[in-house]
């Protein structure tokens, strides 16, 4: 039987978590998915992730929650990082920051890596970072990758660096769902950017105005998440051999909610 994981895009505020919730028991039962995994760092107030939220996601049946580089905004989710939870921060952080950067399941692992092109400066490698956990990660076939980037080309070559070793390379950060899920020579599934949950009438997830007012300006202004619909949900479904850790499939799965 193949291996069916879902992938959600950055889940956006409080509008994100509720359209999250209202779409996922569907969702699961008509594609018969084995693993939720759900970019998280912007699920409290569109900038963070708290205690609170995360088990929002929890209770919307998300199995793992990725991250990025906004997962520091709320230090109250330091210490869940460093319990068991399910959450992961990407793994190329430098040493002595909380969490970890891998998760492992029923013969499944996930790793969550951040760019550097247009990102913060001081991460390590996400290439090298990969290597790392892939000679820790030798009895994993399924591999999936949430690299967490703003520079299409990163994420590109990320994915042929990694293709034929792991079974996915699903890129999040940029909200913008891409059009160019498929397969790569060697068996591995991709997509530049998976996308977001959250207002469809907004920018990223965000309030209109103030943004705009921001580019107009320079100066600096509050953002805030839309919170009122309609909502837009974006997600892919792989479909993984277990045997070998080849992607089958990877389909778009959009939806939007009044």
């Amino acid at each position: 039987m193949p291996l069916n994981v879902l992938m959600i895009g950055d889940i956006v505020g409080k509008l994100g978590r509720r359209t999250a919730a209202a779409l996922l028991p569907e969702i699961r039962r008509s594609h018969n998915v084995d693993l939720v995994i759900a970019n998280g760092e912007n699920t409290a107030s569109g900038h963070g992730l708290t205690p609170a939220t995360a088990d929002d996601l929890y209770e919307a049946g998300i199995d793992l929650i990725t991250s990025g580089n906004h997962i520091w905004a709320y230090s109250e989710i330091y210490p869940v990082l460093d319990s068991d939870a399910s959450i992961l921060r990407p793994l190329n952080y430098p040493a002595g920051v909380p969490g970890r950067g891998i998760y492992t399941r029923d013969g499944i692992a996930v790793v969550n890596l951040m760019g550097r092109t247009f990102m913060p400066s001081h991460l390590d490698c996400p290439f090298r970072a990969a290597d790392q956990a892939l000679a820790c990660l030798r009895d994993y076939r399924s591999i999936i990758v949430d690299m967490h980037a703003e520079a299409t080309s990163e994420k590109i070559g990320l994915a042929y660096y990694l293709d034929g070793r792991v079974s996915a390379v699903l890129g999040t950060h940029t909200h913008i769902p891409t059009a160019d899920a498929r397969i790569l020579p060697k068996g591995t599934a991709y997509v530049t950017d998976v996308g977001m949950v959250g207002a469809l009438h907004s920018i990223l997830g965000m309030e209109i105005q103030p943004i705009i007012q921001r580019f107009l300006t320079q100066l600096p202004v509050r953002f805030a998440p839309v919170e009122r619909g309609p909502a837009v949900f974006n997600a892919v479904l792989v479909q993984i051999d277990p045997e070998n850790g080849r992607a089958l499939s990877i389909q778009r799965l959009d939806r939007e909610v009044a």
